[in-house]
């Protein structure tokens, strides 16, 4: 994945709080990727792995960073992993703008160990996760190690941004009300609301690759970059973690998808380029 040298960056999307200690002592916010991992272990939904409310959330002004000073162009997003992330977010929000005429744009904060959330304290374990109460999306970027050494995927910085386009997905799935419809069900399993709105975001995610470089972010997208979000949609299907974790399948606790699923479906997007075709909500979509 190549950015464009002189495209400006916008860090006002991207908070910085690295570094900072924060209070709290529940694992919350929202549950992706490992937190999945302890979900699928202990056979229970991973929303019930997650604090609720807004009770801790930090209050004041995020202190500044320095990715002000580091993030400047495409070219410290070739250097440098937060300035990439500034500028996958750009790109994914800037196609959104487009695409969406109530789009509204949402934060990324970048965070390690723990942060506080509008939808409560959050551990680096709970993994990257978009959090619907204060509509941003939360980061640890050790997780993209833990995502090879834990997940089993290739890595590669599409990956990165494959994961960063899909927590948008879930955004563009809270403006458009799918979240809350979701929310009020307790079902899992291959055809679950939970599954067909994680499906969605997978092809949301493949959408905005396809339109990637028409943002002017984005320089080229090959085929192995392609290969590499493919990689990582199928390292956390709910059946290879399942193989991982526990030694065997059960579809009847999926809340995710599968493997081939979360690739189809991003391979969809990618493929139309267009959101009207990732309707996983339709009869007979899954």
């Amino acid at each position: 994945m190549d950015f464009n040298d002189d495209v400006g960056l916008d860090t006002s999307q991207v908070s910085d709080v690295r570094g900072r200690k924060m209070g709290g002592a529940a694992i919350g916010g929202g549950v992706s990727l490992i937190g999945l991992i302890i979900a699928l272990v202990l056979g229970v939904n991973p929303g019930d792995l997650v604090g609720g409310g807004s009770a801790g959330v930090q209050s004041g002004p995020v202190p500044a960073s320095d990715l002000r000073e580091r993030c400047r162009t495409g070219a410290d997003a070739e250097e440098h992993q937060d300035c990439r992330i500034v500028a996958v977010v750009n790109s994914v929000q800037k196609y959104w703008d487009g695409a969406m005429r109530q789009y509204e744009q949402a934060q990324t904060q970048l965070f390690n160990e723990a942060t506080n959330t509008g939808c409560g304290h959050a551990t680096s374990a709970v993994g990257p996760f978009y959090c619907p109460a204060d509509s941003t999306v939360y980061l640890d970027l050790g997780f993209f190690s833990a995502m090879k050494t834990q997940l089993g995927a290739q890595g590669g910085e599409f990956a990165q941004a494959y994961v960063v386009a899909h927590e948008y997905g879930h955004h563009v799935q809270n403006v458009l009300g799918a979240t809350d419809r979701v929310a009020r069900s307790r079902e899992s399993g291959p055809k679950s609301p939970s599954v067909r709105l994680e499906l969605q975001a997978d092809c949301y995610a493949g959408v905005w690759a396809a339109n990637a470089v028409e943002t002017g972010f984005i320089a080229n997208l090959s085929r192995a970059d392609i290969d590499d979000g493919l990689d990582a949609a199928a390292s956390v299907g709910d059946d290879r973690i399942q193989e991982r974790a526990q030694g065997r399948v059960d579809p009847e606790s999926w809340t995710h998808g599968s493997s081939e699923q979360r690739q189809v479906w991003f391979l969809r997007g990618y493929e139309s380029g267009s959101p009207r075709q990732c309707d996983t909500f339709a009869a007979n979509a899954l």
